[in-house]
């Protein structure tokens, strides 16, 4: 049989109760695509490793990346209750590298936090929050956890946001910060907690030490933002509008909106290069990855994704890659795609378990 024989059947096979002109597409971008890209780059010098949840699989994937590829070196079970998906929905690393955390958004009735070491991965404390713990974030120099609770099963109430001790695991504080809160980042010098309210169209700001909101900033009608990054040394963050087409640029020295960029619909995940001149999204609706130029304001590329759902996005602390989950639907296995930031092109992709959302970086070799 001809090696176009058997890409043939591949696709073929792939068509089966799916659309068939999209699958085939899908289905040679995933055979082909990575393996061209990648052979036309240079391979990376250094080898990154990333945690990833699989919601629907109740698991964290451990990824490597380096100079022999992208792959899969370990599965983590997580949650307690095996007859039942609790899905796994933020993950964050200790910024010692140290330990790593996993929010578990199901619960009877309320979710909760895991905390496991990196070395591993073994669990060694939890601790039970509110409703549908969703994103967070560590503090390195006071080592709280910032867990925002998202709320989404129930009506349109006022979420919180809880701080847990980590060497106890204790919840020690609870703020309220408004409907649906999602996508908390600390500033770089931890004093402050930055998160947005889904249902409240708000950029919300909580002074990380003192435990209360500061300041809300409404972003207009039906925004329905989703994400916020950590701002930049200048003290600009950006904003996610899921809801408006939209990345909404914010002065937090002024609390003013600055600069509105015209994305498409469905931006979702955000993050910034180190030096803050580029901004990656994710467009759910869209199925791609898009890569901005901040001094201009300008998106100089558009990917789209291998499957559907793109979710999660973390770029690596020397900025030359870009890690990007998608959830895929139905019986699809998620997927983690890496792209390289400079030329936005997709340089690699491994599948893990159903439904890749939160993604964290661990450390580079």
């Amino acid at each position: 049989m001809t090696h176009m024989q058997v890409l043939l059947r591949a696709r073929r096979s792939l068509v089966i109760g799916i659309g068939v002109v999209k699958t085939i597409f899908h289905a040679f971008i995933f055979l082909v695509l990575p393996a061209v890209v990648f052979a036309a780059q240079d391979s990376p010098s250094k080898t990154y490793y990333v945690y990833v949840c699989a919601e629907s699989e109740d698991e964290v994937a451990v990824i490597r990346f380096g100079p022999d590829g992208l792959e899969v070196i370990k599965t983590i079970a997580v949650g307690s209750s095996p007859v039942e998906i609790e899905g796994p929905h933020g993950i964050g690393v200790a910024p010692n590298g140290q330990h790593w955390y996993v929010s578990i958004s199901h619960g009877f009735p309320f979710g909760s936090v895991y905390k496991y070491e990196t070395t591993t991965d073994q669990l060694v404390g939890s601790t039970t929050l509110g409703m549908y713990p969703a994103t967070l974030d560590v503090s390195a120099s006071t080592g709280l956890l910032y867990v925002v609770n998202f709320d989404l099963h129930g009506p349109l109430e006022p979420g919180t946001v809880s701080i847990v001790e980590t060497e106890t695991m204790t919840e020690i504080s609870r703020i309220d910060s408004g409907v649906r809160p999602h996508g908390a980042r600390l500033n770089k010098d931890e004093t402050r907690l930055y998160s947005v309210n889904v249902m409240g169209s708000e950029l919300v700001e909580i002074d990380a030490l003192g435990f209360e909101v500061t300041r809300q900033l409404l972003l207009g009608d039906n925004v329905s933002p989703t994400w916020v990054t950590e701002p930049t040394e200048d003290g600009r963050l950006f904003v996610a509008g899921n809801g408006t087409a939209k990345i909404f640029e914010i002065d937090v020295k002024t609390w003013k909106i600055v600069r509105e960029l015209e994305s498409g619909l469905g931006p979702y995940n955000i993050d910034l290069s180190k030096d803050g001149s580029v901004l990656v999204v994710t467009y759910k609706e869209n199925a791609s990855v898009g890569f901005w130029d901040l001094p201009s304001g300008k998106e100089r590329a558009r990917v789209d994704t291998i499957r559907t759902i793109p979710h999660g996005v973390v770029i690596t602390p020397d900025s030359e890659y870009a890690f990007v989950t998608v959830e895929g639907v139905g019986s699809e296995p998620g997927t983690v795609e890496v792209y390289h930031v400079s030329s936005a092109q997709r340089v690699d992709a491994v599948d893990i378990g159903k439904q890749a959302g939160g993604i964290a970086f661990w450390k580079m070799e």
